[in-house]
């Protein structure tokens, strides 16, 4: 398994937003709007605002001078007053399956992980990308590998949206869907979310319709009636358990907003729209979570909600005391829920040996919580030179 160095000139030499007053703005960070007021306020007409976020997004260049159509002036004032910097992609891993796992360092340098997951139909060239929201996790979910890393901040809209960013060049296109289940609580971070979700959507940007992109959450019950308030995209829930006793032990959040809040919001996510339905992720915990019991309960919690049931074999990492459920138990489980009627499917595991598999991805991150010390890295290949 080859491991790639990625020789590119460090992008994230300025300070973070939020850091020194003096830094420049990112524009990775605006959306149309805030690039069609930006532009306004340095005195030109807002269709350049139009242009420019689309030189920066549908075409992938950082070089104000390529970006012919604005003004000399106009460039000269862009070039002088702000900048465009997505994270430094510092490290690549790529999977016998196809799987590709990126590293991105970001300004103050802390590193998040991105996935690329390509679908392994033959003839079709889908793919779903995995982002991260924020550097580590402070949910502390007892089953995840980024949890046990902590939490340090979250991710500005350019550190998100950067990740599309190079994914698209990488590719040469957009990616067919992006999903927010990298590192970090999506709706922890909202109003930087939100601004990375109009982005993704945007017909200048990354084309990405409503069904293509999913934003995962553990259960942050108040801004999951946000979200529904500003957004139309698919939701998924990190559920892991049919009852708040176990729930509580397996996602901590539970104890705030237990299933008797959690499944309303859900609802009312999704609203009246039949094609709609909640994708409900709920890993396999041998001897914890997949007995006949815990089917039978799972299917009454979920009866009346549009539901998708998506089962994910436990990945194992470093300092974590769960297996993986023996797979006969995973498809008796999996056969009981389709019985009652739930669209039901089991998640393959895909990149794994790479450490790129869901709750695998750790980044490096400096934690303010100072929990615990995190549990040792996968033994990866030393990077070649």
């Amino acid at each position: 398994m080859a491991v790639i160095s990625i020789p590119l000139t460090n992008l994230a030499a300025t300070p973070l937003p939020g850091g020194l007053a003096t830094a420049r703005p990112n524009l990775l960070d605006l959306d149309l709007k805030g690039c069609e007021a930006l532009v306004t306020s340095l005195g030109h007409k807002a269709f350049n605002g139009r242009n420019l976020f689309k030189w920066i997004h549908k075409h992938g260049v950082l070089d104000f001078e390529a970006m012919t159509d604005l003004s000399l002036g106009l460039r000269t004032q862009l070039h002088d007053t702000t900048e465009i910097r997505p994270p430094r992609l510092a490290e690549e891993w790529p999977s016998a399956d196809g799987t590709r796992k990126w590293m991105m360092e970001l300004a103050d340098g802390q590193r998040v992980e991105t996935v690329l997951i390509p679908l392994l139909i033959p003839q079709e060239r889908r793919n779903t990308l995995c982002v991260s929201s924020q550097v580590g996790c402070a949910l502390n979910c007892s089953f995840c590998a980024t949890a046990r890393q902590g939490f340090n901040r979250n991710l500005t809209p350019g550190e998100i949206i950067g990740q599309v960013w190079h994914a698209t060049r990488w590719l040469g296109v957009p990616p067919s869907n992006v999903v927010l289940m990298g590192m970090g609580e999506p709706l922890a971070n909202f109003d930087n979310l939100v601004t990375a979700l109009s982005i993704m959507q945007d017909d200048l940007a990354y084309m990405a319709a409503k069904q293509r992109v999913t934003v995962s959450t553990s259960g942050i019950v108040p801004n999951i009636y946000r979200l529904a308030e500003v957004s139309d995209v698919s939701l998924a829930v990190s559920l892991h358990a049919p009852n708040d006793a176990l729930r509580d032990e397996l996602v901590p959040i539970n104890r705030k907003y237990p299933l008797e809040v959690l499944i309303p919001a859900c609802r009312n996510y999704i609203g009246d729209e039949r094609r709609r339905r909640v994708t409900w992720e709920y890993v396999m915990l041998d001897g914890v979570n997949d007995s006949p019991t815990h089917a039978k309960q799972l299917i009454r919690l979920l009866e009346g909600t549009r539901s998708k049931v998506n089962l994910i074999p436990f990945n194992p990492f470093p300092g974590s005391d769960y297996r993986t459920s023996p797979s006969e138990r995973i498809i008796a489980f999996r056969d009981r829920l389709i019985r009652s009627g739930l669209f039901t499917t089991t998640r393959k595991t895909r990149g794994d040996e790479i450490s790129a598999a869901c709750g695998q991805l750790v980044g490096r991150v400096r934690d303010r919580g100072r929990r615990a010390p995190a549990p040792p890295a996968w033994p990866l290949p030393v990077v070649a030179t």
